[in-house]
């Protein structure tokens, strides 16, 4: 038998290159870096070869061909630049054209706009085209897609990336195309909605003006713009956005590519929940009074606070770390705390109080690169949705399911996956069946909910598993992996926070003082007698519960404006840039606790941010390791350590978010926006509607 050669020689415009054999014409030219317009391919979705306009010419064949599906051949010589090739381009782009509206001035995707770049350079003046007929240009009626992407399909050239991504990364079949010839329209069939945790990336993929972003409309242009790189801190899978701002206000957000993290694609709450950074903005210092609450200036702030600090023992003082706190913020802190001679450092989000807890990396995070996860091949969910926990991490796993066949287990309550699922039962039971299900898997994969660690039954989750975990692994392959919540999360414990507030002051009760950072959630349901002596000192940027019940209130900076280290989910750590600057009295929070901390006559070694990060380093080389994955040790101990639990057996496993309506609405900061308010109300009126089941 005759195997095939790995590679094949070709010319491309003359120059010998050497690319694999299974490439096509259109892939060999982007590795040579030799471009080529093309409006239908994209690298992370199927080839349809809609558009034609990225026609090559080949010698010795009698017409040019498509680049982006004529698979490469041995000899072939290719040439982009010659006469036939720019003619065949340019007739391409004229039969485009002829029906394209002139809505330029008022489109959306003017000046990053892949049909206008080729226009201005191929296009001419004016149209040749004759309306023999008199119809006038083809126009279509507009339909309502989504509540947050406008549809104008007038301007649509059917190059399907919105169909093939909507079916093959969001798992909907719900866009395709009706009709023939110039009565061919893309749409939803019989008046659905386009609901997806994902549907935002339609508008960076459409070449085109036909898909725009309702919240962005007519705010800006993409010239007048200044562009930041930060990190999306409204889940901990750490995706790359890039910040658009103008005049010290951010317009809007948009992904970054990260080819082991987010490939290029961001979730809808990271894309559109910014406008709550305008909602409920805590811009001076507050202190409660009787009637009320009064605002003053920082040094009466920084004086009240430290009356209030050196009013209370060290020892019963607890500081709490919201979702949103950087790195920084957090040494900062535990910093000032541990000089005073305090050790109370939680976090909001709970771990299993058996077993390594926190002290062991691989106990709380995902312990395989978040890449990897495509290559599994069988996958068990324990009390977690990641399609709505953890939106990126799930492109990866349905990744796993399309190419590699994976098959996908889960235990809990059934919830709106956007692959098909096998489930076991919704109770710790269930368990037993777990080992049958992964029989035969050579790199499978369980994944965990950490709200499930800090049960009654959590103890008794681990220890089922990781025996089964220690059956399948095999080398450079973990098994058992835990989906945390919070983006501050994975960062706090590396930087020595201990997991669970609420069951700390639960056990003591002889806490005074509670120094919030941003933590809302915590106080919801806070019941607080009026003869106690407990104060509340909050900082943060949003005023929400936590700042509601605290004695002062002392403003910081959103994620866009003081930017900072995070850690992912992975350990992978990352650092956002500032975009703007806080509005008002706020200041960047770590400052503020430097400043208070000085009020209070402890003396922080760091007064500036490089200072700062020598410290971050002292404290973990991953908070020196910027970008770099680092593989997880100890993974066996993390696991066996855990001795049992409970014997819990009928107990229900719970899942928060089940439904796609239960997403866009998740904490406080997605509360705070009107965009995420309103998406989850249309989502609900749908659910109910008539169309939803169909």
């Amino acid at each position: 038998m005759q195997i095939r050669k790995q590679t094949v020689d070709l010319f491309i415009n003359g120059t010998p290159v050497t690319v694999p054999s299974y490439f096509t014409i259109g892939q060999a030219l982007k590795r040579e870096k030799v471009v080529v317009p093309n409006f239908c391919y994209h690298e992370r979705l199927s080839i349809a070869g809609n558009c034609r306009v990225c026609l090559v010419e080949v010698e010795g064949w009698n017409k040019p061909q498509i680049s982006c599906a004529m698979p490469v051949g041995k000899g072939m010589r290719i040439r982009t630049n010659s006469p036939e090739t720019l003619r065949a381009q340019e007739g391409v782009l004229e039969f485009i054209l002829i029906d394209h509206p002139l809505d330029c001035p008022i489109c959306d995707q003017g000046g990053e706009c892949d049909l206008q770049d080729l226009t201005m350079r191929f296009g001419s003046d004016r149209s040749r085209f004759t309306d023999i007929h008199f119809d006038g240009k083809r126009a279509v009626e507009g339909k309502e897609l989504s509540p947050l992407i406008r549809a104008v399909m007038t301007r649509c050239i059917h190059c399907t990336r919105c169909i093939r991504f909507a079916s093959q990364v969001c798992g909907l079949d719900i866009l395709g195309t009706t009709g023939r010839g110039s009565d061919m329209l893309v749409g939803t069939f019989v008046d659905k909605m386009f609901f997806s945790e994902m549907s935002g990336n339609i508008i960076d993929l459409c070449p085109v003006g036909a898909l725009t972003s309702i919240p962005y409309m007519f705010k800006a242009r993409p010239w007048e713009l200044r562009k930041t790189n930060s990190i999306d801190v409204t889940d901990a899978t750490g995706t790359n956005i890039i910040i658009d701002s103008r005049y010290d206000r951010v317009i809007r957000v948009l992904p970054r590519e990260h080819e082991e993290i987010n490939q290029e694609w961001l979730s809808d709450k990271g894309r559109w929940a910014i406008d709550s950074l305008e909602m409920q903005r805590l811009v001076t210092p507050m202190k409660k009074i009787k009637q009320g609450c009064c605002t003053f200036d920082w040094a009466s702030a920084l004086k009240e606070a430290c009356q209030i600090i050196k009013g209370v023992s060290p020892d019963k003082i607890l500081a709490i770390s919201g979702p949103h706190t950087n790195v920084e913020t957090l040494v900062a802190c535990k910093d000032f705390l541990n000089l005073l001679g305090s050790e109370h450092t939680y976090t909001e989000q709970g771990l299993c109080s058996l077993g390594t807890g926190a002290d062991i990396r691989a106990g709380y995070s995902l312990n395989i690169r978040m890449c990897d996860v495509a290559q599994a091949d069988k996958i068990l969910f324990i009390g977690t949705n990641p399609r709505f926990e953890a939106p990126i991490l799930n492109t990866w796993i349905r990744q796993a399911y399309r190419s590699n066949e994976a098959d996908i287990f889960a235990i809990g309550p059934k919830c709106d996956y956007n692959y098909h699922v096998t489930y076991l039962g919704d109770t710790v039971d269930a368990l037993s069946q777990a080992k049958d299900a992964l029989e035969c898997a050579k790199k499978p994969l369980i994944f965990i909910g950490v709200e499930q660690l800090n049960t009654t039954y959590g103890g008794k989750i681990i220890s089922e598993l990781s025996k089964l975990a220690e059956c399948k692994k095999c080398e450079d392959w973990e098994v058992l992996h835990v989906i945390p919540l919070e983006a501050s999360f994975i960062g706090a414990l590396e930087a020595g926070w201990k997991p669970g507030a609420i069951n700390m002051i639960k056990k003591s009760s002889n806490i005074e003082l509670i120094i919030s950072l941003g933590a809302d959630r915590i106080f919801y349901n806070w019941q607080q007698s009026s003869g106690t002596k407990l104060k509340i000192i909050y900082i943060g940027f949003q005023g929400d519960r936590g700042s509601e019940v605290a004695n002062l209130i002392l403003p910081g900076s959103a994620y866009t404006e003081s930017g900072g280290l995070y850690l992912n989910m992975e350990c992978r750590s990352q650092f956002a840039l500032p975009a703007v600057t806080p509005p008002g009295k706020a200041r960047h929070d770590w400052k503020i606790i430097r400043a208070v901390a000085e009020c209070c006559g402890v003396n922080l070694p760091y007064s500036d941010h490089n200072s700062l990060c020598c410290r971050l380093a002292e404290i973990s080389p991953l908070f020196t390791y910027l970008g770099n994955y680092e593989p997880k040790l100890f993974s066996n101990l993390a696991w066996s350590m855990v001795t049992g639990g409970d014997d819990v057996d009928n107990c229900q496993v719970q899942v928060e978010m089940t439904k796609i309506a239960d997403y866009y609405c998740s904490d406080i900061f997605t509360y705070n926006s009107p965009t995420m308010v309103m998406t989850k109300k249309a989502a609900k009126e749908f659910a109910n509607s008539c169309y939803s089941s169909l």
